[in-house]
């Protein structure tokens, strides 16, 4: 039997015009919260449901977005306003039958208190990353949010009881794990049903297309414009070729079933009023019913959604360009750094960039990208060969053919015109050296001894414990990373040895063997 607050989401839904298959069931747990279960065999192609724009709360069908408009809060900033508004009202929102289904706040990082920031994301990819998005959202509340209650008009009165900073932060942690870009007029908003579907990386089973409530041609639904889950930038798109299948009615006065203004004017007659639930894929009965918030890493999943995934294959680990300067500065002088990064950059290298950093990513599997070989390989060569490098510069007709004709002479072999560099060619014993170095390095900034401590708390962690076991979770998949590095560099630095001993090394054996049977 449903819970009471899903039957009255169900009453709400259809009183707003939003329809779904009865093959759809909602499933709420207490711990887990609700997932969409399939009643029934769902098969590609299938239609389950139809969303007006209309029962989508946006920064146009708010109350409040007269507020908005005048007061100039666009994007996330102005949803987040629109969500606090409509919660202020409580029943009297025309949106309270969807609102009590929402949790107050997502277990977001951005939420959490900073002494568990600090603790519990402490040399991951999120701490400093957090810890400047709490200052943000902080000043945009101080400086855009504050200043609105003191302009209460007759019309309307702002209750400063649910527009302090903490109910911005909770609104903005529901607007990012929740949102989804609905077109360019309505901008991004919050879509009921849309995001009661849990996510699976790599497992999408239902996607969303923004479709005219008036007939279409196969061509022109092709034609429609992306629509786009999350409505962070970054985001990827959602968008998904309709499918074959029973289509739902739409409502056809054009008129708000909340009671707004007639969003369906001259100037946007040709817009889709409706966004449309699609199967991209064969779901059995009994079966949960997944969508995808794209193809990212447990750092992305656990910053925008406050959760990870086992075993992500999208996992990435980042090398700041501030640590391999404070490796390469426990071997060389300032002014020799200098010089050799210097040359990196003037060959047309760079590191990836966010904000005022510089890093180099590391896959799921290991792999460093090739610009840190090649600056580690740079900041490695003797004089003799930095200098010749640095005077080929001025002569050769491509940055690239000059190092490449330097790694074909160091390798004694021979490189055609137009050759790119190898991977096994910047993997000398010293670069494998400095990998290992710079993966210790990386590895010291966890606050735990060793990755089999961390598997050892996640094991005996109860996932009730959200924050907790979460972190666990994405600190033990940096640290698989940062070991597959290191069997990266060890493996290459053990066929570099066993190529240096060659055939010789082999006749020795074999001769070896030879005279233990004469």
């Amino acid at each position: 039997m449903a819970s009471r607050r899903v039957r009255a989401f169900k009453r709400w839904m259809r009183s707003q015009g939003l329809e779904y298959s009865d093959v759809l069931d909602f499933k709420d747990d207490p711990e887990q919260g609700i997932s969409v279960i399939a009643l029934g065999d769902l098969k590609e192609g299938d239609l389950v449901a139809t969303i007006p724009k209309s029962a989508c709360l946006t920064v146009k069908t708010s109350g409040a977005s007269d507020i908005i408009e005048s007061a100039g809060l666009g994007g996330s900033l102005g949803l987040a306003f629109a969500l606090m508004y409509e919660k202020s009202l409580g029943e009297d929102s025309p949106w309270a039958g969807y609102l009590q289904l929402l949790p107050h706040q997502e277990c977001v990082p951005c939420v959490w208190s900073l002494e568990e920031v600090d603790s519990l994301l402490s040399g991951t990819e999120l701490h400093e990353i957090v810890k400047e998005d709490r200052g943000l959202i902080f000043e945009d509340w101080k400086q855009n949010i504050l200043p609105l209650l003191d302009l209460n008009s007759a019309n309307v009165k702002l209750n400063p009881d649910y527009f302090g900073v903490e109910h911005y932060f909770a609104a903005k942690s529901l607007v990012a794990s929740r949102s989804f870009q609905i077109d360019d007029f309505h901008g991004s908003g919050m879509v009921p049903l849309a995001d009661l579907f849990n996510h699976k990386t790599g497992a999408e089973d239902v996607h969303f297309t923004s479709v005219s409530s008036h007939c279409q041609s196969d061509s022109d639904a092709d034609n429609d414009d992306h629509v786009v889950a999350n409505s962070d930038d970054n985001e990827p798109s959602t968008e998904h070729p309709h499918g074959d299948g029973e289509e739902f009615s739409a409502p056809s006065n054009g008129k708000s079933p909340l009671g707004g203004s007639d969003l369906e004017s001259s100037a946007l007659e040709d817009v889709p009023t409706v966004l449309q639930m699609i199967m991209v894929k064969d779901v059995r009965a009994g079966a949960e019913v997944f969508n995808t918030y794209g193809l990212i890493g447990n750092a992305a999943l656990l910053h925008r959604y406050g959760f990870t995934e086992p075993d992500n294959q999208f996992d990435i680990v980042n090398i700041d360009m501030e640590l391999v300067l404070k490796w390469s500065s426990s071997l060389f002088s300032s002014r020799y750094i200098r010089a050799r990064l210097s040359l990196w950059r003037k060959l047309g290298y760079s590191a990836c960039q966010s904000q005022n950093s510089e890093y180099f990513e590391l896959t799921s599997d290991g792999m460093p990208q090739i610009e840190l070989l090649i600056l580690l390989y740079i900041m490695l060569l003797t004089e003799n060969v930095y200098h010749k490098l640095d005077l080929k510069l001025s002569t050769m007709e491509s940055y690239d053919e000059a190092l490449c004709i330097i790694l074909s002479e160091k390798n004694n072999i021979q490189l055609g015109k137009g050759s790119e560099m190898s991977e096994e060619q910047l993997l000398t014993e010293s670069v494998c050296n400095a990998i290992s170095s710079l993966a210790d390095m990386r590895e010291s900034l966890y606050p735990s001894n060793s990755k089999e401590d961390d598997i050892e708390l996640l094991r005996s962690c109860s996932i009730r414990d959200r924050k907790l076991y979460h972190s666990l979770s994405l600190r033990v998949s940096e640290r698989k990373i940062l070991e597959k590095l290191r069997t990266y560099a060890a493996t290459h630095m053990l066929s570099i040895r066993n190529a240096k001993r060659g055939p010789t090394g082999k006749r020795l054996k074999r001769n070896g063997l030879q005279h233990s049977f004469l």
